[in-house]
């Protein structure tokens, strides 16, 4: 505004002054223009203008429609020149020109056009490789030229300092051998002093490093053959991270199906490894760097394989047979022959001209080898050469093996011993043992006669493939002597005499030595001299004292040692021997005198352990030796872990004893076993035995086959068993009057149940009529007593000891199949039983029967009426033949130990209550013990029992007897359920 107030006052002063003149002024007077930009100049004109032009440095008139330079008229005063991205060319002096007809004025301004600093070229990142001259670019333009400063790390590089940088003329920055260190971010800073101008740009420079390669194995051995994989691996380092390749021919490889390549590629595997595959493999690591190289050696081996082995035949003295075996493999595998023992490799025993042959000691066997054939030549044929050979390749990673046989043709030969010893009476046999092949057939002589012949009967041949027996039982002398084989094949012919010859009974044997104790004493002697052609299977011992007559025994030859016992202290004895074969005894030998220890302690007893079914128990053994001519009172066992030095506490056993059984030991520990025995003399030496226990096993519990654990199968069982028992006792009650139900009607509610008839009951008694229609009897039987039928014997007399015979099959009633399905108890278990019969005019009682046993055998209910015993009384017999109840078999039960406390035995019969036809006996009291001075044998483990209570019984029907037989198998059923369970 200013500026053209100043104007117009310049225009008036002029119109006053100079009405007739142009004035022309140009706005701004001078410029400066930066490259690339843009600026416009005013020209002013005072007066009047008809035309106002523009002129460039070049004096020409600047038209309207220039691009870069524009002229415009704003209005009749003023004309404005527009200078669009300036550019060098631009600069000069431009005029303005005003004309109004012959009057003219003008004004010049100068424009100025200069460089503002530029960086035409100055790229990021640059990358150079490790140790190379580094060019690093920096192209700046500006005017007037720029100074240009490089900085690294924040610091100006002092080209003056460090010769290897230097900047170059057009503002470079090198740097010779470059280092890996030398990486970073550049900055190039241009400066213009005269303007006070400043620009920069920072250059990453990147140092690439060129590869290094390391194969992890130069050489690679792999197997071919068996399917293996081979790899091969190198490792690569380098900046960038270098790829890696492989090649093989010049053939890059890639993952397929036979090559595998891992992710950085630096893992080769080539599988199913052929010999094809050998070789040289490169490993190629290259990055922007550039690239290395690396060989990696394949060498493929493969094993050997025999590709060529035939079966041979060949006949005896033959001039020779020629066995070959050819064999592959890499290396190449050497081949050896084997026979039997004898091995046979080529260049064993090979001589200093002819190395590749080896010859046996014989000269009968040649090996020969060429490349990858061995031939095995076998001359003058045996047939003993007959058989299998086997030819084994072998070579550094493996062997091959293969069979072939040596088929050998040859004629008979009879082999064994060709004498045989017997005596009249005895068969004996001669053995004519061929060998031939093919087979051979024998035939037997007698004085030219073949046997069997009419005149020989006592005769007979026996043949196999192999052998050919003659069995002779000699009649009379004339039986002894020579007998022929003769055998043939098609090979020929061979023939052999056999002796047989009479035995005799062998010389006396000669007594050695008698070793003397207090009551035995050891013979030691040497066996006779003669045999008489069999073996001896006994010797006769006669010892006695001077003058008085011969105690003898005989013993097995097998035994060896022979003691004599029973003798007395410090007495003198004599003693001789003779031998017994199969012919008979012979001569005795000379009497020998010894004289047996005073009394004294025992010898220490023999021991030997045996390990019981658990682990961590012992049962320890003893044979009784001498017993220092006093009888042996007791045993005394002590032991203690050996790793401990205090004694478990001394077990003292009865004479007699053999064993002790030592539990609940530990587990894996070492124990010292000492047994003594002691007489009235004292305690011999300790028989010392040391024994390991077994480690603890590991309890796995074994799956049932069910899904049901033990505990619910037994649970199971036990219901179903109550419910069963349940319902026999209710049908007892409505049908036969009796059972648990009926006892407790009668005792508790007075009532005698559906049916019966009211009678009195009378406590402790039982009226019992003679009716054979009436309650069977029980039978009683310890453990001890002797059942003679049990095992399939023939009947006997009835009596009150025998046992009830084998029911026939049709005969089984209720009570035995549910007696038979009960499992046995365990051992020294209390069982108790009853077992019913028809009573009998000649017995009517009931006996009980409580047996301390294992497994017991229950006889089925019935018997057949011919061999129905009478049940009690051996002097009365029965005129009928009642039906047998189930009857307890203790004839296989073990004896069981005595206790403290046994049980008193039962010998005669014990009444239980029963009842007549007219009427109901029931009795709920319990069964008094027996007299303890009865029978002895009946005994059992622990404390006295109280016998069990006796049922309320009616003993009017069969089904009363299977209530109570299966009403008293209920505790034995559970314990069997129990110890079947587990």
């Amino acid at each position: 505004m200013e500026m053209l107030h100043s104007s117009e006052l310049m225009y008036i002063l002029f119109s006053l002054l100079y009405p007739a003149t142009i004035q022309v002024q140009i706005t701004p007077t001078q410029g400066e223009i930066s490259v690339g930009e843009s600026k416009f100049f005013l020209c002013e004109v005072v007066g009047d203008a008809k035309d106002i032009d523009w002129y460039d440095p070049s004096g020409e008139r600047i038209l309207p429609n220039r691009p870069d330079i524009f002229v415009s008229r704003s209005d009749e005063a003023t004309s404005t020149l527009t200078i669009y991205h300036a550019n060098v060319d631009n600069a000069g002096i431009y005029k303005c020109v005003a004309k109004n007809g012959d009057k003219e004025a003008q004004a010049t301004v100068q424009v100025k056009i200069f460089q503002k600093i530029t960086f035409q070229s100055a790229p990021s990142p640059q990358e150079f490789s490790e140790g190379d001259d580094a060019d690093i670019i920096c192209d700046v333009v500006s005017s007037p030229p720029p100074a240009i400063i490089w900085k690294h790390k924040g610091s100006k590089i002092q080209v003056a300092k460090d010769v290897r940088f230097r900047i170059m003329g057009n503002g470079h920055l090198q740097i010779r051998g470059i280092k890996k260190t030398d990486e970073g971010m550049y900055n190039c800073e241009a400066r213009v002093m005269a303007r006070g101008e400043i620009d920069f740009r920072m250059i990453k420079v990147v140092v690439n490093v060129l590869p290094t390669i390391r194969a992890r194995q130069s050489e690679v051995n792999a197997t071919a053959d068996v399917g293996n994989s081979a790899l091969l691996a190198c490792d690569a380092d380098g900046f960038p991270e270098p790829t890696v390749t492989w090649a093989h021919n010049n053939i890059v490889l890639e993952t397929g199906d036979k090559y595998s390549l891992n992710e950085d590629g630096s893992e080769l595997v080539i599988k199913d490894v052929k010999k094809v595959d050998e070789g040289d493999y490169t490993c190629i690591a290259k990055n922007k760097a550039g690239e290395k190289a690396e060989e990696v050696s394949l060498n493929v081996f493969v094993q050997p394989k025999i590709t060529y082995l035939n079966n041979q035949t060949a006949s005896e003295f033959d001039e020779k047979v020629i066995l070959t075996c050819e064999a592959s493999g890499d290396p190449t595998p050497d081949i050896s022959w084997s026979f039997e023992n004898r091995v046979f490799t080529e260049g064993q025993q090979a001589s200093w001209t002819r190395p590749d042959k080896y010859e046996s000691l014989d000269r009968n066997i040649v090996v020969r080898s060429h490349a990858r054939v061995s031939s095995l030549t076998l001359k003058n044929v045996q047939f003993t050469y007959a058989g299998q050979y086997l030819c084994t390749a072998n070579n550094s990673i493996g062997q091959d093996n293969q069979q072939m046989y040596l088929e050998v043709r040859y004629a008979p030969k009879i082999l064994g011993p060709v004498t045989a010893y017997t005596w009249e009476g005895n068969p004996a046999n001669i053995s004519c043992e061929v060998e031939a092949h093919p087979g051979a057939s024998v035939v037997w002589f007698r004085d030219g006669l073949q046997l069997p012949s009419a005149n020989v009967t006592n005769t007979k041949i026996y043949n196999t493939p192999t052998i050919s027996y003659l069995e002779i039982t000699p009649e009379s002398q004339n039986d002894f002597g020579s007998y022929n084989c003769t055998a043939t094949n098609v090979m020929g012919t061979e023939s052999k005499e056999f002796l047989l010859i009479q035995a005799e009974v062998p010389s006396s044997p000669e007594i050695q030595q008698v070793e003397p104790f207090s009551s035995t004493a050891v013979v030691e002697f040497e066996e006779p001299d003669s045999m008489g052609g069999v073996p001896i299977i006994k010797y006769r011992v006669e010892w006695r004292l001077p003058g008085q007559a011969w105690n003898g025994r005989v013993y097995d030859a097998e035994e060896g040692e022979i003691t004599i016992v029973d003798l007395k202290p410090e007495t003198t004895y004599e003693v001789r021997m003779s031998a017994i074969n199969g012919k008979g005894e012979g001569e005795r030998s000379p009497a020998s005198t010894f004289k047996t220890e005073p009394v004294r302690e025992p010898s220490a007893p023999k021991l030997e352990v045996k390990v019981q079914n658990r682990g961590n128990s012992l049962k320890v053994n003893w044979i009784k030796q001498d017993d220092g001519g006093s009888p042996i009172k007791h045993y005394l066992v002590r032991y203690k872990a050996k790793h401990t030095s205090h004694w478990k506490p001394e077990i003292r056993l009865p004479n007699g004893s053999e064993y002790v059984v030592l539990s609940g030991l530990d587990w894996n520990t070492e124990y010292e076993i000492h047994v003594v025995a002691e007489n009235q003399q004292g305690k011999s030496e300790p028989g010392i035995l040391s024994f390991r226990t077994a480690i603890e096993p590991t309890t796995i519990p074994a799956k049932p086959a069910s899904g049901l654990g033990t505990g619910a199968i037994v649970g199971i069982l036990i219901v179903v068993f109550f419910l069963l028992l349940v319902g026999v006792d209710v049908t007892c009650y409505f049908l036969n009057k009796c059972g648990l139900l009926m006892c407790i009607a009668v005792n508790f509610c007075g009532k005698a149940g559906p049916g019966a008839k009211s009678k009195d009951i009378e406590e402790g008694k039982a009226a019992f009529t003679k009716d054979e229609s009436k309650e069977p009897i029980v039978e009683v039987r310890t453990e001890e007593e002797h059942i003679p039928n049990q095992e399939g014997g023939g009947p006997t007399e009835p009596n009150e000891t025998t046992p009830l015979t084998e029911p026939e099959p049709a005969a089984a009633d209720t009570t035995s199949t549910v007696v038979n399905l009960l499992p046995s108890t365990a051992t020294n278990s209390v069982t108790e039983s009853f077992s019913t019969a028809h009573s009998s005019p000649a017995s009517e009682s009931t006996m009980l029967t409580t047996s301390a046993s294992s497994p017991t055998k229950v006889a089925p209910a019935k018997s057949s009426p011919q061999n129905s015993p009478v049940a009690q009384s051996s002097s009365v017999k029965a005129n009928t033949q009642p039906d047998v109840g189930p009857l307890v078999d203790l004839s296989d039960t073990p004896k069981v130990p005595h206790s403290s406390n046994p049980i008193p035995p039962v010998s005669g019969p014990v009444s239980l209550p029963s009842a007549n036809a007219d009427g109901l006996q029931s009795q709920c009291d319990p069964v008094k013990a027996p007299d303890s001075t009865q029978n002895k044998d009946l005994q059992v483990d622990g404390p006295a029992k109280d016998a069990p209570n006796a049922l309320c019984t009616d003993s009017t029907t069969p089904a009363q007897n299977e209530y109570e037989h299966f009403h008293f198998h209920i505790p034995q059923l559970v314990t069997s359920i129990l110890v079947a369970s587990q």
